[in-house]
């Protein structure tokens, strides 16, 4: 199963799962330290990965002008419903329906891992920005995919069974408060995702390691990296 097909059979939970407030990592601590990384409002953002359109509605309330994309039809028409006066585009982020330079911000929030081509994903996101634009990404940390705590007490040790190099599906089945969602997507280790950016022309400008200050597991360990990056 692609992860094309793997997101079209969650949608419908997915769409649960991240409009329920203060349910997801992004309401708990996630967006903010995310919406850090963004330059001021520019003449237009594109988000790839869109999903429902909870950032781009987020966004469009802070003065950006947004434009959502994601390849999943159940969840750009759920984004068209939720804001009807946005803009959101039906497409492959590997092969974006825009001229060249046509943005000054690009964002793939928690989308690139869920992506069958990610590698090409950051080239078209490169084609589509203007020089100096900026690419803000948001990863499941490769530390995060690549293992998992033994228990949930507080000083549980963290292992690594397999192999934090090599790339490898996930698929993590989550339940919580009466929600049910299965997350897939492709561990790739630090370098494998900065070597793309790299092959892209970009340069980095920023990373950020997040972890969960209210966790003594997670306090000690990243859950996310945030990072931007800058078109050459």
């Amino acid at each position: 199963m692609s992860l094309q097909q793997a997101w079209a059979g969650q949608a419908e939970d997915w769409s649960r799962w991240a409009r329920t407030p203060g349910h997801d990592s992004y309401w708990l601590f996630h967006r903010d330290r995310f919406l850090e990384l963004l330059p001021p409002p520019g003449r237009l953002t594109l988000d790839l990965g869109c999903g429902e359109g909870r950032l781009p509605r987020d966004l469009g309330e802070r003065g950006y002008r947004v434009v959502g994309l994601d390849v999943t039809p159940a969840l750009v028409d759920l984004a068209r419903e939720a804001d009807p006066g946005g803009e959101y585009v039906l497409g492959d982020a590997a092969a974006l329906p825009f001229e060249d330079a046509s943005f000054d911000l690009v964002l793939a929030f928690m989308s690139l891992m869920d992506m069958d081509d990610p590698a090409r994903a950051i080239l078209e996101a490169a084609r589509v920005l203007v020089r100096g634009g900026r690419f803000c990404v948001a990863l499941e940390h490769p530390i995060n995919s690549a293992g998992a705590f033994v228990s949930r007490e507080p000083g549980s040790p963290f292992v690594i069974e397999g192999s934090y190099l090599e790339p490898h599906r996930y698929a993590n089945a989550v339940e919580k408060d009466g929600l049910q969602m299965t997350f897939t997507g492709d561990h790739r280790p630090l370098e494998g995702w900065f070597g793309m950016l790299e092959g892209a022309g970009f340069a980095i400008e920023r990373v950020r390691e997040i972890g969960d200050v209210s966790s003594r597991r997670w306090s000690r360990m990243p859950l996310f990296l945030h990072l931007r990056a800058v078109k050459r």
